[in-house]
């Protein structure tokens, strides 16, 4: 289990090894079985692996349903202290779980990336020097800003609507904080309500602790984590 702040936790591993090592709740095993075989392996794994996280935290679940929201984000029913989740990318999963706090995890495999996208996740600079690194360095740098951005995003609500690349992220970077806002989210007193319960989003890459580029956030402690059912 990694620490990335106190009340934060988070857990990264290979998808058939995960699976191979711990059993699959049947509760998860039961909708798995709908999906195409390379989504129910990431389904049941990344599932797998948050359970296991929470058992390491003396929160065991006991069997009990892994929810997602409309959106797809997940949550634990009747456990609104506890915000979590769950990521997974070629073959790997990563799960994520914060006392009293909503929490975001990412785990990305290194791909192919173009200009475009780095001029549209990056600084100009960082987007330079990016381009004129070899390819693997370039998919492997890239690959740990993007998790971050993407981490940020999920730890408020969002994906891709959240525009990640709105997430400042320098190159090289391993900790840091985001008090941006994504798209689509409510308005009037709601909005209100939620922006005073996130605060700022904090980061960290821990660049030095895993072969795959992970990142984890995280929202300032409240009573209640905005990702609980409504």
């Amino acid at each position: 289990m990694c620490t990335a702040a106190e009340g934060v936790h988070y857990l990264v591993g290979r998808s058939e090894e995960v699976l191979a090592a711990l059993p699959v709740a049947p509760a998860d095993r039961a909708p798995a079985a709908a999906l195409p075989p390379w989504r129910a392996v990431e389904y049941t794994a990344s599932r797998t692996l948050l359970r296991a996280l929470l058992r390491e935290i003396g929160e065991d679940l006991r069997g009990g349903p892994v929810a997602a929201r409309p959106g797809g984000r997940p949550y634990l029913p009747g456990r609104p202290d506890l915000g979590v989740s769950l990521s997974h990318s070629g073959g790997w999963v990563a799960a994520a779980v914060g006392r009293n706090r909503d929490v975001g995890v990412d785990v990305q495999t290194p791909a192919p990336v173009g200009d475009r996208l780095l001029r549209l996740c990056c600084s100009p600079g960082d987007a330079e020097a990016l381009a004129a690194l070899p390819e693997d360095g370039r998919r492997r740098e890239f690959a740990w800003i993007f998790t971050v951005q993407e981490a940020c995003v999920k730890a408020v609500g969002a994906g891709l609507s959240g525009r990640p690349w709105n997430v400042p992220v320098a190159l090289g970077q391993r900790t840091g904080e985001w008090t941006g806002e994504p798209t689509g989210e409510p308005t009037g007193e709601r909005a209100e309500e939620r922006a005073e319960a996130r605060g700022r989003v904090r980061w960290c890459a821990p660049r030095d602790r895993h072969p795959v580029p992970v990142g984890c956030a995280w929202t300032e402690p409240s009573a209640v984590p905005t990702g609980g059912p409504r």
